[in-house]
């Protein structure tokens, strides 16, 4: 036998025994046009076994397959006129396999020949498909679990945020009304010494009311710390500054069974804060402190300068970067762990009843987030108990010390006019009252474009004193600004009962403009007309 073919038969057996599917196809012109057809001129036994097909020699593709049959010829002529082998995965539609392809020319473009090497990859496309469904549809329950998670953590925020509204109003109502019974009562008690011409107890009993409602408005302010809605007058301030005078405080208020030490970080930065409500949420702190030192303790009050990375910034609720810190501990009974979530929440205390309205931590918490820091407890039973409060460093320089207010009783100049502009009646009688005491004159609107017609007219008004909530579509605001731009140089301070942030620009106000927040003290209001009124740069009239 020739070594032709012993090779012969040896490709053959090859050929025959091969586990993939193999066939050689050669193109001819048909009706279709040139090269539109092929006709399978060899194929091995395996062929039938991959494809489904069986007797494929001697017939043409479009025989077998006439709906499939352009797909194929695109690729397999691609193939014989570039001459490159392809590699690819496609359906057999007429028998249901998925074929794993590769296929390239055998001798010149002339020969018109391409071999096909192919195996039925069916079962791994289906098992494929298959995972491909269970994962889309694992997805679909998973967002489904997940939606239910969520409402379900809905449902349970809602209830606890009910929870919190109902010991929220149970509080201010028990609150409030012990502090109107007082008010309302001295009210009916001066009312009656009158009718009788008594008058030796009316200063009792103005001096009762007036404290009730001096108790009232600390308890809405506190309020307003805990929402975060509180007016801030924030400045540059170096807090160790504040020391001397607010220990003093401190030591009158907790009394001398408690020791009160402060320990001022040298190189403080400044910080960015108003530091009469800093002082006022310290000195809750350190009630707090007292009260939970019943026997004698210490207070240490003590401050910091603190870099925050990101993973310690983010551990505290921060932005990193750099803060000043203010702390309060005491070595009193401590907080017990299970409690230590809820020490925020208004109204939450562990003091007796009676002896704690549960709004100190969440006001000193509500004024550190509206000063764009964070406020952290750290508590041990036995130990005692930190409050730490973070405060953003501020980027320059400490502001100087503020002038000294004029004293309010100073007169007014001749002629010095004063728009008021409220829509509570008693509250703008009261303040045209207080002004015209001291020798203004003073003009009154009931809302927005009221006051916006008197500022369009050609009358003479040194000061605009504007509640910012009013009715009639414009508020005080607003109001204000158009003020400036008929009169740039007026001067405006704004009254009102909490603070509209955005209304007030989050706080910042231009020169010119302060704010007064109700309620206030009348000599207070006299006292910051008069500061308006006699700066030095005071506007041409």
């Amino acid at each position: 036998m020739s070594a032709f073919t012993e090779d012969a038969e040896r490709y053959r057996t090859l050929f025959e025994t091969m586990d993939e599917g193999f066939c050689v196809i050669e193109f001819f012109d048909g009706p279709h046009g040139p090269l539109s057809d092929y006709i399978h001129i060899e194929a091995n036994p395996a062929y039938e076994r991959h494809a489904g097909i069986s007797n494929v020699v001697g017939q043409t593709l479009r025989e077998l397959v006439p709906d499939e049959a352009d797909g194929w010829l695109e690729l397999y002529g691609r193939v014989l006129r570039t001459g490159e082998p392809i590699h690819f995965q496609r359906e057999l539609i007429a028998t249901g396999r998925h074929l794993d392809i590769s296929s390239f020319r055998i001798g010149a473009l002339e020969d018109k020949q391409v071999a096909v090497l192919f195996k039925d990859v069916t079962h791994r496309i289906r098992i494929e498909t298959e995972l491909r469904q269970l994962n889309e549809t694992l997805e679909t329950r998973i967002a489904q679990a997940l939606a239910e998670r969520e409402e379900a953590e809905a449902a349970l925020r809602q209830a606890q945020k009910m929870e919190a509204v109902g010991q929220l109003t149970g509080g201010l109502a028990h609150d409030f009304n012990n502090l109107l019974a007082g008010i309302s009562g001295a009210f009916e008690m001066i009312g009656l010494r009158l009718a009788e011409g008594r008058t030796a107890d009316v200063e009792r009993y103005l001096a009762a009311g007036q404290g009730a409602t001096r108790r009232a408005a600390s308890l809405t302010h506190r309020l307003l710390a805990f929402s975060r809605r509180q007016t801030l007058t924030p400045k540059p301030t170096v807090i160790n500054r504040l020391f001397t005078d607010f220990t003093e405080l401190v030591r009158r208020t907790v009394g001398p069974q408690i020791e009160v030490q402060t320990i001022a970080a040298s190189g403080l930065w400044p910080a960015l804060v108003d530091a009469n409500q800093l002082e006022n949420a310290l000195l809750n702190l350190c009630i707090n402190a007292r009260d939970a030192m019943p026997d004698g303790g210490k207070i240490t009050i003590e401050t910091a300068n603190r870099w925050l990375d990101d993973r310690t910034a983010r551990d505290h609720g921060l932005t990193p970067g750099q803060y000043v810190t203010v702390s309060v501990s005491d070595t009193g009974t401590g907080i017990e762990k299970t409690l230590l979530d809820r020490v925020f929440d208004p109204f939450f205390t562990t003091k007796p009843m009676g002896q704690g309205t549960g709004l100190g931590l969440s006001m000193v918490y509500g004024f550190a987030r509206q000063s764009h820091g964070h406020v952290r407890l750290y508590s041990e039973i036995g130990q005692g108990t930190t409050v730490c409060v973070y405060l953003p460093r501020h980027r320059g320089e400490e502001d100087e010390e503020s002038p000294a207010l004029p004293d309010a009783a100073t007169e007014a100049e001749a002629g010095e006019t004063v728009l008021v502009i409220d829509d509570e009646p008693s509250v703008r009688m009261l303040m045209v009252d207080a002004l015209t005491d001291l020798g203004y004159a003073c003009v009154e609107a009931g809302d927005g474009p009221s006051g916006l017609k008197v500022l369009e007219s050609p009358a003479r008004i040194d000061l605009l004193v504007t509640d910012v909530g009013l009715p009639g579509g414009l508020n005080g605001r607003q109001v204000a600004d158009a003020a400036r731009a008929l009169r740039p140089d007026l001067r405006i301070l704004f009254v009102t009962g909490y603070a509209e942030n955005a209304v007030l620009n989050h706080g910042h106000i231009e020169h010119g403009m302060e704010v007064l927040t109700k309620p206030f003290a009348v000599e207070e209001l006299r006292r910051r007309v008069a500061a308006l009124l006699q700066s030095d740069d005071q506007p041409n009239r």
